[in-house]
């Protein structure tokens, strides 16, 4: 039942219930839920009113007592659903370097390895023969047991660092540090080898739990950075260890680190186990670096464990439980640490990829487990949008009246789920012979929604997916320094385009940027910079009092990006971010990402968008992201290429075709006719076209894709130039 107004707590528990029961009987809550209202009264001057989820006129901070830790929810839902289904995975074997079939391990077994593992690693560290009590972190190890007690977001014990892509030890190692209340934080393979010495240098860890492929990397690191690293006397293989291994062991001891599996410390634990070391709220639960956009050393955002409970308050109050998630974008991201917490501590089962996975393998895996949620960034789902629609409404396989039917099917879903915010769409008919067939194709038998966020999606490519795959859709909003999504709009939004509303445990309001023309009285709703209170903000950036003080003044969080907030509904909408504008030649203020989201959003043919202008130039240029089926069809269908030229033809044929003059003087003109709304002076007048101009590889996106412009400037600064010497291909008022 719902606990009472004043509560920090949704629910109350009198009757002593078990808590999945409890959860199943009222949550989510109803409807008021996906819309938030200001609060009358808290305007100020430059500053819109307060917003707060309409559900509580007062935030809420936890779903039920007793869940105020990672260490509690978890343990709670353990012991009350031991048989659970907990981790599915597909073991390795390591012989024949291939993947098995699936199998999982219960909450009873994971609980029990998680202590084990969480004993093995304190009996291993304080029996270190390389540490050495003139380190600060060494002694935290000596004193953990005596002073964990004494841990808040302040003073925070030795750090544990993580280092590998998704697989169930890294969970389990993270769920271990929890219950023994060491705060962990993780590197990940883009990081680069500066970043990662960076890191094990500012928070002195002694210990690096990672797959076997980076051990060599880090004890390089350390040889290289003797002092710097000095604290560094631990490296856990997730991976087992073989007698050839030997070398890796010999290396390790040269530089004063020791070198162990995941299995002795195990057995470590086994042998030698220690009671959970339980962790208060405010106990520092992670430190989460931040991919940054600037090219700039990135900042460790400390989120405690409160921060992550709470965060499990906003979920389990707005979207559905399910049996199972599929776990897919990484680990060292918050984003999905955030969905992987909401799945156990709802008594789902958490399932992994293969082992060395890729977007390749992803549909594999999928149809393999047939999982009921999924979160993923827009990148993967514009995939599936184009995958769907070159199978159907626009396969040259298939007859007229198959298209015509398939058209028909995805029309008549969109229109009923447009009507409101609960109609789903559902039809026998359509259902059963169409849509059946397309789920099974992905492995989404058993879909009930899918979750997007870390970048705005096309509300056309939402629209057709739920139409075409016939589950819900969430848009979250969030960032590491909320502990990820602090709002999701509903999954069969009946206008998708929104984030949401605040969440329960959130308010919000806006700060006008008049410099950019938003202001708080605008049309439609509010305008301007996004700040947030909620009881999942981060604490502090990690000994960086400079950087905090820039962002975080009275609880409330600057953001950097522009939001509207509707009228209406109260629902949130990111429509820009702070300083990313520049003036052109003739005075014109522009906001590059605004205006790259208005191109995308209006043209699917685009996959990805890297706008530039000049102060000494008239004109905007762009690279542009456009993948090879969509290439050919634009080619055939819009430059009237024939189809039998197209066929068979390589890639570097169909990107030299793309970037004929004429040929990109037609796709100006088409992707510039579908922008009325901007201004002449806001429309591109040169692009150059690869398939995917903005990796990893090149450093010109973050992990979560967000893109970093100065650095991208400088990669296409050649691109840049040559286009801005060609000059114009059109006419800007088009």
């Amino acid at each position: 039942m719902l606990a009472p107004i004043e509560s920090e707590y949704v629910l109350e528990n009198p009757n002593n219930e078990p808590v999945i029961e409890l959860f199943r009987k009222c949550l989510p809550l109803d409807e008021k839920v996906t819309k938030s209202r200001p609060v009358v009264g808290t305007e100020t001057d430059g500053y819109s009113a307060i917003y707060r989820n309409q559900a509580f006129p007062e935030r809420k901070k936890y779903v039920v007592k007793g869940l105020e830790t990672v260490h509690s929810s978890f343990d709670i839902i353990a012991d009350e659903n031991p048989e659970n289904e907990c981790f599915k995975y597909r073991p390795f074997n390591y012989l024949e370097r291939t993947n098995g079939d699936y199998i999982t391990k219960s909450f009873k077994e994971v609980k029990e390895m998680k202590d084990h593992f969480g004993s093995g690693m304190l009996y291993h560290l304080m029996n270190n023969p390389f540490k050495d009590a003139k380190f600060s972190s060494h002694q935290k190890i000596d004193n953990h047991i005596k002073n964990y007690q004494s841990y808040d977001n302040k003073n925070d014990s030795f750090i544990v660092t993580l280092y590998s892509n998704n697989r169930w030890e890294w969970l389990l190692a993270d769920l271990a540090c929890a219950s023994y209340s060491i705060t962990d934080t993780a590197l990940y393979n883009t990081l680069g080898e500066n970043t990662s010495e960076y890191i094990l240098e500012l928070t002195e860890s002694p210990m690096v739990i990672c797959s076997r492929e980076h051990i060599k990397t880090l004890i390089s690191l350390k040889k290289q950075y003797p002092e710097k690293l000095a604290t560094l006397i631990s490296i856990v293989s997730m991976d087992p260890l073989f007698v050839f291994d030997q070398y890796l062991f010999d290396l390790a001891e040269e530089v004063s680190i020791k070198l162990t599996g995941f299995d002795q410390i195990m057995e470590y634990g086994k042998n030698f186990p220690l009671k959970n070391l339980p962790p208060k709220p405010e106990t520092l639960y992670t430190i989460s670096f931040t991919s940054g956009t600037t090219g700039s050393n990135p900042k460790g955002v400390s989120l405690t464990h409160s921060a992550a409970a709470s965060s499990l308050c906003f979920l389990l109050t707005s979207v559905p439980m399910t049996r199972n998630s599929f776990s897919f974008l990484p680990y060292a991201h918050i984003f999905e640490r955030e969905t992987v917490f909401f799945t156990l501590s709802a008594g789902g089962c958490v399932i992994l990829p293969q082992l060395n996975y890729s977007p390749l393998t992803l549909i594999e895996d999928l149809k393999m487990t047939q999982p009921e949620r999924v979160s993923l960034v827009p990148r993967v789902y514009n995939k599936f949008e184009a995958a769907i629609k070159n199978a159907t409404i626009n396969s040259p396989n298939v007859s007229e009246l198959k298209r015509s039917l398939f058209k028909k099917a995805f029309d008549s879903k969109i229109y009923n789920q447009a009507l409101d915010d609960k109609t789903t769409g559902k039809s026998l008919i359509y259902d059963s012979l169409i849509i059946k067939k397309i789920r099974a194709q992905f492995g989404f038998d058993n879909m009930v929604y899918a979750i997007t966020g870390s970048a705005p999606i096309d509300p056309e490519t939402v629209r057709f997916l739920r139409a075409s795959l016939q589950f819900g859709f969430c848009q979250g909003y969030g960032l590491t320094e909320t502990f990820a999504g602090i709002c999701l709009s509903a999954p069969f939004e009946g206008q998708p385009g929104s984030s949401g509303p605040p969440a329960v445990n959130t308010e919000m309001k806006l700060r006008a940027i008049p410099e950019m023309n938003y202001g708080i009285n605008d049309a439609g709703g509010p305008r301007g910079e996004l700040m947030i209170r909620s009881y999942q903000n981060f604490s502090e950036y990690y000994k960086n009092p400079e950087e905090t003080q820039k962002v975080l003044q009275d609880g409330w969080f600057s953001t950097g990006d522009i939001a509207r907030i509707d009228e209406k509904t109260g629902r949130v909408y990111i429509i820009d971010r702070v300083k990313n504008f520049f003036k052109l030649s003739q005075g014109e203020y522009i906001s590059p990402e605004a205006i790259e989201n208005t191109y995308q959003t209006s043209n699917p043919l685009l996959s990805q968008m890297f706008i530039h202008g000049d102060s000494l130039k008239t004109f905007l240029v762009s690279v542009l992201g456009i993948d090879k089926v969509s290439s050919i069809n634009f080619l055939a269908k819009q430059c009237g290429i024939d189809v039998k030229q197209l066929s068979n033809i390589s890639d570097s044929e169909v990107i030299k075709l793309m970037n004929d003059k004429k040929n990109r003087k037609i796709l100006v003109n088409y992707l510039n006719k579908n922008v009325p709304q901007l201004k002449g002076f806001q429309k591109v007048r040169n692009v150059s076209i690869e398939f995917e101009p903005l990796t990893l590889d090149r450093n010109v996106v973050t992990p979560t894709m967000k893109l970093k412009r100065p650095i991208a400037k400088k990669f296409f600064e050649d691109t840049l130039n040559q286009m801005y010497e060609e000059g114009p291909l059109n006419d800007a008022k088009l």
